[in-house]
């Protein structure tokens, strides 16, 4: 379907919608990056009926996709085909203390409120999130953690609504996740999770996380147009000594900069492409391997088309990429 035509393609119900429609979002006003081509149609549902009225109705053969806050996410200069959606956090942005050490929180609630609202309810076993930035939805989705802890470890269900509209609950189990992964039936949209911590003491656990905001100030980049951690960590290795190993801290393409602070961040110095950050990025890959033997695997969620004519190859296997998540 044609970039223009796609929401009045829909027909009439799309009038019974009443949440945000917008044709041609330009998805480099929305991503961290600050990078990326236009989707078709953006759509930020008011509420979870609202969610599931868009997607009982949308034609199963147009594409949706998902983002959260924008932050581990990098969008390709072609843009995205068909739909994409984000929470709202008016409308998924809940947050509720219940019995026994519990806390149900919205999926569009940033990992750090979420920190700070177990913090001052002396829950504790989820200071971590304060680490990690980026939001609920995302890190139920890639099981995100950091200082030795993971979405896995607290996480004891979840809800969300089908690619056909339907409501489902999921538990831990549900999800088989691993390190930075999940196996979450296809098309799943996660709206909510409850989490189990354990008693603290709220004054402790803010200092805890005071040391972790201090940490990170310290030694990331917190303030520069970047995706977070762009490569997971092999299995007793850490990627960044690996790419500073390889000579890669500061190395540059275009605007795109590997940070000489945290290299295994990706930097946008100011109007860089997503081809010059991607780029960067399989370069990266290429000398580590050289370097090390090691084969770094992308942590960044990487969507959208390619501009004609600026494909990236994989340096590791030699396959272009299609585009598909």
């Amino acid at each position: 379907m044609s970039n223009e035509g796609l929401l009045s393609k829909l027909g009439g119900w799309t009038d019974k919608i009443h949440g945000r429609l917008i044709p041609n979002q330009k998805m480099s006003e929305i991503s961290w990056f600050r990078v990326g081509g236009a989707v078709e149609l953006f759509f930020q549902p008011k509420d979870i009926e609202d969610l599931q009225f868009f997607l009982k109705n949308l034609d199963a053969k147009i594409k949706v996709s998902v983002m959260g806050l924008g932050s581990n996410l990098l969008i390709r200069d072609g843009g995205i085909d068909g739909v994409v959606i984000k929470l709202s956090a008016r409308g998924f942005g809940n947050i509720e203390v219940l019995n026994d050490y519990k806390i149900e929180v919205g999926a569009a609630n940033p990992d750090v409120r979420v920190a700070k609202a177990a913090a001052e309810a002396g829950i504790d076993g989820l200071t971590f999130y304060r680490g990690i930035p980026g939001g609920i939805g995302g890190a139920l989705y890639m099981n995100a953690g950091c200082y030795g802890t993971e979405t896995k470890d607290t996480m004891i269900s979840l809800s969300g609504v089908t690619r056909q509209g339907d409501l489902i609950t999921l538990d831990n189990k549900d999800m088989n996740y691993k390190y930075r992964k999940s196996n979450a039936p296809d098309g799943v949209i996660f709206t909510s999770a409850i989490y189990q911590g354990f008693a603290g003491d709220a004054q402790t656990l803010k200092m805890q996380m005071q040391e972790i905001t201090d940490k990170r100030e310290g030694s990331q980049p917190v303030k520069s147009r970047t995706g977070g951690s762009t490569f997971k960590n092999p299995t007793g290795q850490s990627s960044w000594k690996l790419i500073d190993s390889a000579g890669c801290r500061g190395l540059r393409i275009g605007n795109a900069q590997v940070s000489e602070l945290h290299c295994n961040f990706l930097l946008n110095l100011g109007d860089a492409s997503a081809y010059d950050i991607e780029l960067l990025g399989e370069t990266v890959r290429n000398r580590v391997r050289e370097n090390s033997g090691i084969e770094l695997k992308w942590e960044i969620r990487r969507m959208g088309k390619f501009e004609p004519e600026k494909q990236i190859k994989e340096f590791l296997d030699g396959d272009i990429f299609t585009g598909k998540v």
